[in-house]
């Protein structure tokens, strides 16, 4: 098992389209690392080339203190999952576990050692002698994953491995990729997902990636209470956060905020004097706005839309100057409330507060 650490490392396509720049990230042993980000931000980009399957252009890729830019897949020590489970259909399970370590001449006593092991990990014994088509989804991505762990790599990497599979299946499969990893607690790993629900209940860490580097590396938690610019704290959480343009107007251990078309939000955040006056937006998480009876709510509108999804009501509020609309999610189900105009309110220590896109949070 092996930290990791990438130096200012960069990916382009010819002399100037760069789709990775500035990437600086120390990962260390034992962690289970998620990349996130929207389509095209090189999630996936980026696992392949600490795998080796694509070229570093610039930078410095270490593992367990060795750079291997240069070195070939095959001796970096690490195994990858991919989305497709790339099994061998006319091989049982167990050949298909055992396939690498035969390839590199292991010997049978050692093959048939760490298939046993690493079936009994993934609860794969009783299908060891199965062909791969009378598994189900959930069964071959497991060998998949067996197949990775009989290497006994430094580093697993795990590309979108659930994105093939339906929602009850990826439920079951996440839960068994979290037990794998609490009973090889020294694996370093690294996984690639679009899915917030798999960052936020999987990671150690989550490093968010946009706009050709890391947005913001931080625990789940971190990421969801103290994002670091707006993108983070609009891609964290679903539905995304509330983002309101205002004014500060009071400073001090609070802040007061006007925002623009009426309202006002105070936000437990201390600023400056030379902060008033200046142009924000606040941002609160739909899990947070409470109904008010305030003459001066943080925010009120007409109920546009609702959709009642059983333990929560989510209300879409009508867009007011062509913004997003505000959205609110409500414990319980709440019909009546649809076409009626309601002000909400939030905690201070729930307001968020960014300027030029980034916290103001110390």
């Amino acid at each position: 098992m092996a930290d990791l650490k990438l130096t200012n490392v960069a990916k382009s396509y010819g002399n100037a389209m760069y789709v990775l720049q500035d990437i600086n990230l120390d990962i260390k042993q034992g962690e289970l690392v998620v990349f996130v980000g929207p389509s095209g931000c090189g999630k996936s980009t980026l696992l392949r080339m600490i795998a080796g399957l694509e070229k570093i252009s610039g930078g410095r890729l270490e593992i367990d203190g060795q750079v291997v830019n240069d070195v070939p897949p095959a001796q970096r020590g690490i195994a990858m999952v991919f989305q497709s489970y790339a099994l061998y259909p006319h091989m049982t399970v167990r050949e298909n576990m055992a396939f690498a370590l035969r390839i590199a001449r292991k010997p049978r006593d050692e093959i048939n050692a760490a298939v046993e092991r690493a079936a009994k990990i993934l609860q794969l014994e009783p299908y060891l002698d199965r062909l791969p088509k009378a598994l189900s989804g959930g069964q071959r991505q497991r060998v998949a994953i067996g197949r990775s762990i009989v290497r006994d790599p430094k580093v697993y990497l795990f590309d979108e491995p659930l994105s093939n599979l339906d929602a009850a299946l990826r439920v079951a499969t996440r839960i068994e990729i979290a037990k794998l990893k609490e009973s090889m607690p020294d694996s370093t790993m690294i996984y690639v997902t679009h899915d917030q629900v798999e960052a936020m209940t999987l990671a150690s860490r989550i490093v968010v990636l946009a706009n050709k580097g890391i947005a913001q590396v931080g625990t789940p938690l971190d990421l969801y209470e103290r994002p670091e610019n707006e993108f983070v704290a609009q891609f964290i959480g679903s539905p995304a956060m509330n983002l309101l343009p205002g004014k500060i107007v009071e400073t001090g251990e609070q802040t007061r905020v006007d925002l623009d078309g009426g309202g006002s939000a105070v936000c437990a955040i201390p600023t400056q004097p030379g902060d008033k006056g200046k142009a924000v937006n606040i941002g609160v998480r739909p899990e947070d706005l409470v109904a008010s009876q305030s003459e001066t709510p943080l925010f009120k509108g007409k109920v546009d839309i609702i959709e009642a999804l059983g333990e929560v009501t989510l209300l879409y509020f009508e867009s007011q100057g062509g913004r997003e609309p505000v959205i609110a999610k409500f414990t319980g189900i709440h019909p009546e409330l649809r076409g009626q105009e309601i002000g909400l309110t939030a905690a201070p220590e729930k307001v968020h507060l960014f300027h030029q896109g980034q916290s103001m949070r110390p």
